[in-house]
Order: structure tokens, then sequence, then C-alpha cells
């Protein structure tokens, strides 16, 4: 169900990108203005990316995620009844406040139902979704606004989401031992345990601020703004740009706009992994977390800067795909670093400020990329800006995610339990 949630989380959010060029020749919009009508999304989505992580520690994450999607969907739908730029843009606004509690619920459901072991790759399979749905939205998305025009492909995506809520609110729960099928086919232990067990994650010994103030979190806070600076610009432009400097038809950048999410769905569900076994080998947790960020965005880095300045449409592709699936070997782990180091009772709170810092990416990335545009008529600077930001993440994690203590190892390091170093 996670993993469907990440799908159409990414399939509507990847629509208006599509729709793009032609919402802007409805409703005369310049480069620069759809720039402001992209980051308009991301006004809403920060801000309650962290509210949305507060309230999951509060009220429980499947309680947030009910009301989120419900509210998301409803408001993905109404973009249909947008009329110009004043109304496009309160309805973004709303509509990202809806989208951002997603991720950190996600992190903390999958805290409380995976073993320790396995969560990263689990986060990995979960976000794993982001990428199919904005795989699909090129030629779902395309197709549509070709055969019906730009609106309706909205309020589908808006009735899809609502199935969703639906299905979420009769089988979902936040731990396995509230849930009567979990219960019953992994033999787990009652409500009684549960509620034990749940007044136990309540409990805490560090304040919030604690962890908020931490180099490790900032820092790595830093690297997945690095992360959110290239996928925002690519979400946001990429298709913009294959039909304006590349000059492809609609139909034909729908299609190969398939091309780099695809791979950015391989290299999220392997990067979880790769990480979960690095720290099998190693019985290092944050040092498996490290290599696999700063690896990973640095080629990303490399590569988005090199297809500014490609001399074909196949070649800047072709390293898109690779700037998209190396950034996004990324993506769990800066989770997997909450999980590590952060009780459970603080996660969504702290996952939520770090999700809050990287999305603020969401908002420069469009509109900084809008204006370059403007001003100089084609997209290179915006590429090279997009590296520069992600080797800035590099180096921060490279130089400030430092282990305050080793996680304790046995021979076996299948069975590592999680320390929480924030808080010696």
């Amino acid at each position: 169900m996670l993993f469907l949630a990440c799908v159409i989380s990414y399939l509507d959010r990847a629509a208006l990108s599509v729709a793009a060029p032609l919402i802007a020749k409805d409703f005369h919009l310049d480069p620069a203005h759809m720039g402001i009508v992209f980051s308009a999304f991301f006004v809403g989505y920060s801000l309650f990316c962290f509210i949305g992580g507060f309230a999951a520690d509060r009220f429980g994450a499947r309680r947030v995620l009910i009301v989120a999607i419900g509210f998301w969907s409803i408001f993905c739908s109404m973009t249909a009844i947008a009329s110009g730029l004043v109304s496009l843009l309160i309805i973004r606004v709303v509509f990202g406040a809806g989208e951002g509690p997603l991720a950190t619920c996600t992190s903390k459901i999958i805290s409380a139902w995976f073993d320790r072991k396995e969560q990263t790759t689990a986060v990995g399979f979960a976000n794993s979704g982001l990428q199919i749905g904005a795989a699909l939205a090129g030629p779902v998305i395309g197709l549509m606004a070709v055969q019906w025009g730009w609106r309706i492909p909205f309020v589908i995506i808006g009735v899809i989401g609502m199935l969703w809520v639906l299905m979420w609110s009769i089988f979902s729960s936040d731990r396995p031992e509230e849930n009567r099928w979990a219960r019953n086919a992994m033999k787990l232990p009652g409500a009684n345990v549960s509620s034990r067990n749940l007044a136990a994650a309540t409990l805490t010994s560090k304040p919030l601020t604690a962890y908020l103030k931490s180099p490790i979190i900032l820092a790595t806070s830093l690297a997945y703004f690095g992360y959110a600076y290239i996928l925002y610009f690519f979400l946001s432009w990429f298709p913009s740009y294959l039909m304006m400097e590349r000059h492809l038809s609609l139909a034909s950048m729908s299609i190969v706009n398939v091309i780099p999410w695809v791979l950015g769905f391989a290299g999220i569900a392997l990067g979880g992994f790769t990480s979960d076994l690095i720290f099998k080998w190693t019985g290092d947790a944050l040092k498996s977390r490290k290599i696999v960020i700063v690896t990973g965005l640095l080629v990303a880095a490399v590569c988005v800067a090199l297809a500014g300045i490609a001399n074909s449409v196949g070649m800047a592709v072709a390293l898109m795909s690779i700037t998209v699936f190396f950034m996004n070997l990324t993506l769990s782990v800066y989770w997997a670093i909450i999980l590590d180091t952060v009780e459970p009772a603080r996660m969504g709170g702290v996952g939520g400020f770090m999700h809050l810092l990287a999305n603020t990416a969401g908002i420069l990335a469009p509109i900084l990329t809008g204006f370059l545009v403007q001003w100089t008529k084609v997209f290179t600077s915006a590429f090279l800006l997009s590296g520069g930001v992600a080797l800035a993440g590099a180096l921060a994690v490279a130089f400030f995610v430092r282990l305050p203590q080793k996680t304790n190892a046995s021979s076996d390091h299948s069975n590592v339990e999680p320390t929480y170093p924030l808080m010696d």
C-alpha cells in the first residue's frame, strides 16, 4: 500500500510537468511564471513535511496518511477547474500541503513493521513507487492530454487517490500487532502487547531540538537538499526542456521522459538494498549510509552538469538517466540515517524537519530555472547549478557525518540491533 501511495504521489505531481506546455499556452504563461507555478507546490509541501511528521508522532502515521492523501486527491482533481495563474497557484500550494507527510509517515510505519536489518530495503521498495509514478505520468498524462485536454487527467488521478484512501483505511495499521491479517499470518501477539509497545514508543530521552541541532542531521539534510534540487529541476523542467530546446513533440517527449524514471526506479530499489548489504558486511550503520550517499551524489553531480552541455538529445537523455539512477541510489539512505540515529518517538519530527529542509529545493529549483531560462534563453546554466548543489551535499556528508559511537556488532551482522548515537 505504501508503494502504491508513492506511485500515486508522483503520478499526480508529475502530471503538471507533462501538461505544462499546454497549461502555459492556455493561460499565456512565460517560463518565469511557470517556474513560480512549479514552486508553489513546494511552499505547502515543505511546511507540511514537518507538520505531518510531528502529527505522525502524536496521532499515528496511519491516521495522518488517511487525512493527507484524501486531502491531496481532492485538490489534485481541483486543478481541472483552475482558470488562471492565481487559482492555479492556490490549488498547487494546498495540494502540496497534502503530499507533505507521505515520506515521513512511510518511514515511521516501516520502522514499526520491519526488523532493523530490513528497514532500508523496505524504505527503498516503498519509495521506488515514486519513480514508477513519474514514469507512468509521461505516456499516461501525455496521451490523455492529447486526446481529452489537460484537465481530465487531474480528475482521474484524484479518483485513484480516493480509492487508495478507502483501501488503506480498511486494511492498514501503525504496527503489525494491531493488524488482524498480519497477526494471523505471522502469529504475532495481540492488542495488549501492541499497547505496551506503543506506550514504550512514546517514551523519549531527548527533546526534539537536540536532534535538530545535530551535525549528522544537518549534514544529511543538506545532502538531501542536493538530491532534491536535481530531482525538482528534472521533475519540473525536463519535459519542457525536451520540447523547448530539443524540439520534441508532446507525444515524443512523453515517451522519452519515461527512460530516466525507469532507471530511477532501479536506483531507489538498489540503494536501500546496497546500504543494508554494506551494513551487514561492516556492522557500521552510518558508514554504510555515507558510502552510498557520497558516491551517488558525486556521480549525479557530474552527469547532470555534462547533460547541460550535451550536443544531442540522445546524449542529454542518457546523461540524465545516469544522473537519476545514481541520485536515487541515495534516497532511502537519508531516511536510514534517521532510523539509525533517532529514537522511535522522535522519528516523525526529525524526519519531517529533514524533509522540510530538503524540499525547500522544490521551491528554489523550479523558480530559479525559470528565471535562468528566461534570462539566458537556454537551459545550460540550470543544469550546471543543479550539479553544483549536489556536489555541496556530497561534501557535507563526506566531512560532517561521523559516528559518535560504532554499532556493537557480533560476528553475525544480520542480528545487529539499532542504537541511537545522538542520544549519548
